[in-house]
């Protein structure tokens, strides 16, 4: 086996995203919750600035909590700041973009059905995609800040028709992974052109005596509760390829804001336990978007033309298989691959024998045969009626 320097740069990427990511949402959630739990503090600490506190226990431990709003009338000494986790999360996460689906672009990223592009077109609208959905979130924050149901309602119609144009260009899963970089994007976005900026002011204005304006305060905690709110929808995205009865639906883009809309109303839920409120309508819509979710997949696939088998389904064996699963899988699927985008089976899934096909069936009919997420971007051009016979041999119960 040699080495594959790709291979090992991909998984370094993919754990600094997994390392990174955690620590950020980690102090993200915690900190939302702790200004959602935050309590009035008593007389002394009120006329100090101190605008809430909180008393919790944690290892062992009691720790105590003071928000100031608009900073202390000192600095402390050691002053912690939370922001390189949100920007190697981002670059990490970029970082396998380009790995993956740029350096890939002919196999994960472009579907000559779907748009006839090159690389460097498919790499380009990619990145502009990234650019031209940060500008226009960070003006719509701009314009509808004292709005906020509004801006969540245009900022999501936005993501919507981003993930219908991107599918209508790029290979499903390509699209997918794209407005999940979309999001990350604004959320690092937030981070760096806002809510550091705003709190390096605020540092500057107390260290020179200045009064501290509390608007600085108030856009950056905008941003932050947009982040918390985007995050579980970036977190569906991220393990979405794994699932590809989302994105192998006739209408992912539908499937993916329904999901989306879900993970928000969780995320919702959360928030609003915090503040001891009553979650019993959010419980309520988050089961029903769930279900919405479930029910257009099962209804879109049901009510799909089927394609025909090109052998009877009776009759049906291994041998008439066998050449269909030569053509569209054993090229990546073998003990030593052909194509130059693996030097080992993916997943260690191997298929050049019925004993290696019989095993990995269930998985067959899931990407190949239920979805068209396998062959990546179809490069070997797998018919419908192709996937048909290959799904009646395994309905049939795998005959040899």
């Amino acid at each position: 086996m040699g080495f594959d320097f790709l291979e090992w740069l991909n998984l370094a990427a993919r754990w600094l995203h997994l390392i990174t990511g955690i620590a950020w949402i980690g102090s993200s959630f915690y900190f939302v919750w702790l200004d959602n739990n935050l309590e009035r503090p008593g007389s002394d600490a009120e006329a100090a600035g101190v605008s809430g506190q909180l008393w919790s226990v944690h290892g062992g431990g009691f720790y105590h909590n003071q928000k100031y709003p608009v900073g202390p009338g000192q600095l402390p000494r050691n002053l912690h700041w939370f922001k390189y986790e949100a920007y190697f999360t981002w670059l990490s996460g970029f970082s396998l973009l380009v790995l993956v689906y740029y350096v890939g672009a002919r196999s994960f990223l472009i579907d000559p059905a779907k748009a006839a592009l090159e690389v460097d077109d498919a790499t380009a609208l990619g990145i502009t995609s990234l650019i031209v959905s940060w500008l226009f979130y960070h003006n719509a924050c701009r314009l509808l800040a004292r709005w906020p149901l509004a801006l969540g309602i245009v900022w999501f119609g936005y993501l919507v028709g981003a993930a219908a144009f991107l599918e209508s260009v790029f290979a499903s899963r390509g699209a997918y992974l794209h407005v999940g970089a979309i999001i990350g994007t604004a959320m690092v976005g937030n981070v760096f052109f806002v809510i550091i900026p705003n709190q390096r002011k605020v540092v500057a204005a107390i260290k020179a005596g200045e009064a501290v304006d509390p608007k600085l305060g108030a856009q950056g905690k905008q941003r932050s509760v947009h982040n918390n709110y985007m995050t579980l929808p970036v977190l569906l995205i991220m393990i979405s390829h794994h699932y590809p009865m989302t994105y192998g639906a006739q209408r992912p883009w539908l499937v993916l804001a329904l999901l989306g809309a879900t993970g928000i109303a969780i995320r919702h839920i959360f928030n609003v336990r915090h503040r001891n409120g009553p979650t019993g309508r959010w419980i309520a819509l988050a089961v029903v978007l769930a279900l919405v979710s479930v029910t257009y997949v099962s209804m879109e696939k049901s009510g799909a033309p089927a394609a025909q088998a090109s052998v009877d389904p009776d009759a049906i064996s291994f041998a008439d298989v066998q050449p269909i699963i030569e053509q569209h899988c054993t090229s990546c699927h073998a003990e030593q691959p052909t194509s130059e985008l693996f030097s080992e089976p993916p997943l260690g899934l191997k298929l050049e024998n019925f004993e290696e096909v019989h095993a990995a069936s269930t998985k067959v009919k899931q990407m190949a045969v239920d979805s068209d997420a396998m062959p990546l971007g179809n490069m070997t051009g797998m018919t419908d009626e192709e996937r048909a016979t290959l799904g009646a041999w395994i309905d049939a119960g795998d005959p040899e």
